[in-house]
């Protein structure tokens, strides 16, 4: 260690290890009466919502869950799952929310692989969890031992599923919190490296991994995103993105810390949002392009506008069209563009807008808002470089390289998985496997996954460019553009679009040759699609689209033939 001015030590009254868990505290003494959860009729104070987490942690810790245990929380954006990420934690345990739209060999895998000892699961989602502990007992057969199931009621669901999912031996959320401690002392971790959070990614490719947060990582991440964002004290936090989903970005921690409201939404439509923005004062929300789609391209039945104030939205995930963020905005929703993974805590880099920007004309700022940015408050370090020599790319706005990234909000690892743990640091970076470009005033743009490069007679071609290209078109609500093998050039664009408003079969071949020509118009002409396909499109729960069926999808289609002309 380098020679200080002092040999001062730490002690108990100067260092703590760092945990969001504190924000909690806070909250609850700061503002006892205000609103932390309002879902349906359901309305909790944070003093209540306090006295419940400390109730579930009690719970858990009075059956031998805590350090070195997982719990596994299948749910939608219900309070209890937003309990889960102060109440588990406070017992020591980790969190692991688990997406609900996963199928049960894959929610097998990940309640083995996390050796979940307790599974609290929604009601509407029970069957889900029960299939796949039935796939772990024939597996495991007489080694089998039953997780503690805990099934969480809802209002708003048929009690049929409720009754069931207890007639199966599941004990109800509400009981097993009456058997704990609304006292209850918590403490908080002795070291903030202790492991808070587990998510697993999605597994396109192979199984899915593990990837490990800790306490220091989600209290930081948890004020950069306030910060970043200008959310206010008091903010009303609209839960259009799963928790579920790198633990909702972290934000729910930061609703903690800024002791504002949380808004549960359990299914996201258009009518929802503008109704909670309408009615319940909504401030902010989260949400992936293909929701933001979904809001300007809303039925007129179902938008309410003007808008009743600035409503701030933060997107991120699959990198949004130029043309998205443009309707947005005319919407009147105050857009800012972030972009990060699972393995960061969610976003960690930001299109940090400029004022002199507000002056150029509207294309102009579009396509300044669409570039991914700078790094977050809370990351230490971001670059784009070459994927052999690991130097960076010059910022010229067009050599391609890696998005790499570290600091303090990169994940402790992959669990049970050295060979990737080992791949994704290599160089003392978290390697994304994102390609992007760096401009001359330093603010990186996704380009493509690595794996969604086009290589076309050699030239790539960003699946991303096309599609932001096809967006611009009138009759195109979405598009996807994935690699199709082609006798000629190896690969070439194969779209798949999904188009505004219904499209006789016998119309589909005229609208093909119009987005066509339109691209001809805006792209080289190696990049316009070769195949066009209509109808909807596969997506995660987070409403990222699935490339990987697309990509499969366009293999049983066969090349592209090469022209006899």
């Amino acid at each position: 260690m380098d020679r200080d001015i002092d040999d001062l030590p730490k002690n108990a009254a100067n260092y703590t290890a760092l945990t969001p868990l504190w924000f909690l505290e806070r909250a609850a003494y700061v503002h006892p009466e205000r609103a932390s959860i309002v879902h349906g009729t359901l309305r909790y104070t944070w003093r209540q919502t306090y006295e419940r987490c400390r109730r579930l942690a009690s719970a858990l810790s009075s059956r031998s869950i805590g350090p070195g245990s997982t719990v596994a929380v299948i749910a939608p954006n219900v309070p209890a799952i937003f309990e889960a990420h102060f109440g588990v934690p406070m017992a020591g345990a980790v969190v692991n929310t688990v997406n609900i739209r996963l199928n049960p060999p894959t929610v097998a895998f990940l309640l083995e692989h996390s050796v979940a000892e307790v599974v609290m699961v929604d009601q509407e989602y029970f069957t889900l969890a029960e299939d796949a502990l039935k796939i772990m007992e024939d597996k495991k057969k007489h080694s089998f031992r039953p997780p503690l199931l805990i099934v969480i009621g809802d209002e708003t669901c048929d009690r049929r599923t409720l009754q069931y999912a207890r007639s199966k031996g599941a004990m109800e959320y509400e009981e097993f919190l009456r058997s704990g401690d609304p006292e209850f002392a918590w403490r908080p971790p002795d070291d903030e490296w202790q492991s808070i959070a587990l998510g697993y990614t999605s597994g396109t490719t192979s199984s899915p991994k593990g990837v490990v947060l800790h306490h220091r990582g989600a209290y930081i991440m948890a004020l950069s995103g306030a910060l970043i964002w200008g959310m206010n004290e008091g903010a009303i936090y609209l839960w259009t993105l799963p928790m579920f989903h790198c633990n909702g970005w972290c934000y729910t921690w930061t609703l903690a810390a800024l002791c504002g409201t949380n808004i549960c939404l359990r299914q996201v439509s258009a009518r929802a949002v503008y109704s909670a923005i309408a009615n319940l004062g909504v401030t902010h929300f989260c949400a992936a392009p293909v929701v933001l789609n979904t809001l300007i391209n809303a039925a007129p039945g179902e938008v309410i506008l003007p808008l009743p104030r600035t409503v701030n939205v933060m997107t991120a995930g699959a990198a949004p069209p130029a043309s998205v963020l443009a309707a947005m905005s005319s919407l009147g929703f105050r857009v800012t563009h972030t972009y990060g993974l699972s393995e960061t805590y969610g976003p960690s880099t930001v299109c940090a807008w400029k004022p002199e920007w507000d002056l150029l004309p509207a294309d102009a700022r579009a396509r300044l808002h669409a570039r991914q940015g700078v790094r977050y408050i809370g990351l230490e370090g971001l670059d784009v470089v070459d994927m052999k020599t690991m130097a960076p790319v010059p910022a010229d706005g067009s050599t391609l390289g890696e998005i790499v990234l570290r600091g303090n909000t990169v994940m402790k690892g992959y669990l049970k998985n050295p060979e990737a743990n080992n791949e994704s640091f290599a160089g003392g970076w978290y390697h994304s496997g994102d390609l992007a470009v760096k401009h001359p005033d330093g603010y990186i743009e996704v380009k493509d996954r690595a794996k969604d490069i086009i290589i076309s007679g050699g030239e790539n071609i960003s699946s991303l460019e096309v599609e932001s290209a096809m967006y611009r078109h009138p009759g195109v609500l979405e598009v996807s553009v994935v690699a199709r093998e082609d006798e000629q050039w190896g690969e070439s664009p194969c779209a798949f679009v999904t188009p505004k408003g219904k499209v006789d079969p016998s119309n589909e071949q005229a609208l093909a040759e119009d987005i066509l020509n339109f691209c001809r118009e805006k792209l080289p002409g190696y990049w316009v699609p070769k195949s066009v396909v209509f109808g909807p499109l596969p997506k995660t729960a987070t409403g990222k689209i699935k490339k990987n069926l697309l990509r499969e999808k366009a293999k049983e289609m066969g090349p592209v033939r090469k022209s006899r002309l």
